[in-house]
C-alpha cells in the first residue's frame, strides 16, 4: 500500500475524537483526510446536529482544503469509530463532482484500509448529472 495512505490514516485518526459539544451537537465520531493535488493532507471531522446543519467529515476536510487555498483532490480517506474506512456519502460525492467536474472520476478513495482496497470516484459515481 502507498505510504501516503498511512499518513492520511494517521492524520484522520489524530482528529477522531467523539464528543458532545452541547445537548444538540456531537462531533468527531467520523474523521477524514483529503490529499490535495499539492500533496498536502487536510483533515475534518463530522459534526452532527439535531437539525440539518451538520456536516460529514469528508466535506469538512474539503472545506478545510478550500479555506487554505486549494481545490483539487487526489485521495480521500474516511475512518469510522471502529477505525475502519468507508466510502463517502452522496452529499460528499456531489461536492467532489461539482468541485472538479471533468476530473472527479480520478479521485482515489480508500474503501478498506486493512486490505488496501481503493476505488475511483468515477467507479462509484459513474453517471452523475454534471456530465
Amino acid at each position: 500500500m502507498d505510504n501516503i495512505w498511512s499518513e492520511m490514516y494517521e492524520s484522520a485518526k489524530a482528529v477522531l475524537n467523539e464528543r458532545r459539544i452541547s445537548e444538540y451537537v456531537t462531533c468527531g465520531e467520523v474523521a477524514a483526510a483529503i490529499l490535495s493535488r499539492s500533496g498536502k493532507i487536510y483533515t475534518g471531522v463530522c459534526i452532527d446536529t439535531c437539525s440539518a446543519l451538520g456536516i460529514c467529515a469528508e466535506r469538512n476536510a474539503i472545506f478545510n482544503m478550500i479555506t487554505n487555498g486549494e481545490q483539487e483532490i487526489e485521495k480521500v480517506l474516511c475512518i469510522l469509530p471502529d477505525g475502519s474506512a468507508g466510502a463517502p456519502c452522496g452529499a460528499c460525492r456531489e461536492l467532489m463532482v461539482q468541485l472538479m467536474p471533468g476530473k472527479y472520476k480520478n479521485i482515489e478513495i480508500m474503501l478498506d484500509f486493512k486490505t488496501g482496497r481503493t476505488i475511483k470516484l468515477g467507479q462509484i459515481t459513474p453517471e452523475w448529472w454534471i456530465q
